[in-house]
């Protein structure tokens, strides 16, 4: 198994990797809405700050050798499912052709207060 560790997505804020890679899967730790390069939260509304989870998610995967076709489960949490369509609505320019098992789960919080996290697996054919 190899860590995953790239300077193009946020660094991990607690005791995890960003990604472990065991060859034939990658295993995307969550990603909340960091900017890598300010190390901040993107501030302001869901579409935004699904932006930048599903960039830091996709920088990840280049970091570790695998292809946006390769993803084959995302879990997405939000903290209000008013927001499911517009988190749809970013979602859907990410994968428009290629589409991945996907759940999308309401919680009551995340970290740092963020409205949006995802988690991901790609799996190398």
């Amino acid at each position: 198994m190899k860590i995953i560790n790239t300077a193009n997505a946020p660094a991990a804020i607690g005791p995890y990797s960003q990604a472990i890679d065991t060859g034939k899967l990658l295993f995307i730790s969550g990603q909340i809405p960091i900017d890598p390069v300010t190390n901040n939260i993107i501030e302001g509304d869901i579409e935004k700050q699904t932006e930048q989870v599903l960039n830091n998610i996709f920088n990840i995967i280049i970091a570790a050798g695998y292809k946006s076709n390769e993803i084959v489960k995302i879990t997405v949490y939000i903290t209000d499912m008013i927001n499911f369509s517009k988190v749809n609505k970013i979602y859907e320019k990410y994968f428009n052709e290629y589409k991945p098992a996907r759940a999308v789960v309401g919680v009551k919080e995340l970290p740092k207060a963020v409205l949006v996290e995802a988690e991901a697996i790609c799996c190398k054919e």
